[in-house]
């Protein structure tokens, strides 16, 4: 199944989310739920306990953080990797520290960004991974999960504006997924409110130009 392809509807919510980025496959476990919870309070919403909570959760998550810092950080770091820039694209990772509104996520974003990076090890012959890979086991990198990310779409010749809308979608499904799991919400509540934030998302080449 091409993860970045919207699922058709079933009558489970796990199996709607289909696959999906490591990101999203994280948000259901325990720890993943904490950092949803995390998240939530550095976006000073209300706990996700209901669907309006939810959707103000999405709202301020899109508006504070996808839109303004995850999707421009893809972007830099396709942009690093495409150039073979690694020592330009580690001064962006240390930078990414200084950003507010990433701080509840950090620890999972790393988290998971350092274990996609360790799948990437075999790549011998891929000296921009190996140096990047270097640099987060030494400690000069954090292995943001959005930097690794871009770096995947460059590898793996994934076209960008794809792979941002993809990204978009998939980590949008995957809160949804979170919170619906642990409440039991309805299939049709999930569906309906996933259009309500990603059918209105710029369209590819607009998206684009958002996160220059």
């Amino acid at each position: 199944m091409n993860p970045l392809a919207k699922p058709a509807l079933t009558h489970d919510p796990a199996e709607w989310l289909g696959d999906a980025h490591p990101l999203v496959a994280q948000l259901g476990t325990a720890d993943g739920l904490a950092s949803l919870h995390a998240l939530a309070e550095s976006l000073a919403t209300r706990p996700i306990t209901s669907l309006a909570s939810l959707r103000e959760f999405l709202r301020a998550y899109h508006e504070r953080i996808l839109l303004p810092h995850e999707l421009p950080a893809i972007r830099t770091a396709y942009t690093h990797i495409s150039r073979n820039e690694v020592r330009e694209l580690i001064t962006f990772d240390q930078a990414l520290v200084n950003e507010t509104a990433l701080q509840g996520f950090a620890g999972a974003s790393q988290r998971i960004g350092r274990e996609q990076l360790q799948k990437l090890r075999p790549l011998r012959d891929e000296r921009v991974v190996q140096r990047y890979l270097a640099a987060v086991e030494s400690g000069q990198a954090h292995g943001w999960h959005t930097l690794v990310y871009g770096m995947t779409l460059v590898l793996y010749s994934l076209p960008l504006r794809q792979g941002l809308l993809g990204y978009a979608h998939q980590t949008t499904r995957g809160f949804i997924h979170a919170a619906a799991r642990a409440r039991g919400w309805k299939e049709s509540d999930c569906a309906a409110l996933f259009e309500e934030f990603c059918t209105n998302l710029p369209v590819e080449q607009d998206l684009v130009c958002v996160v220059k």
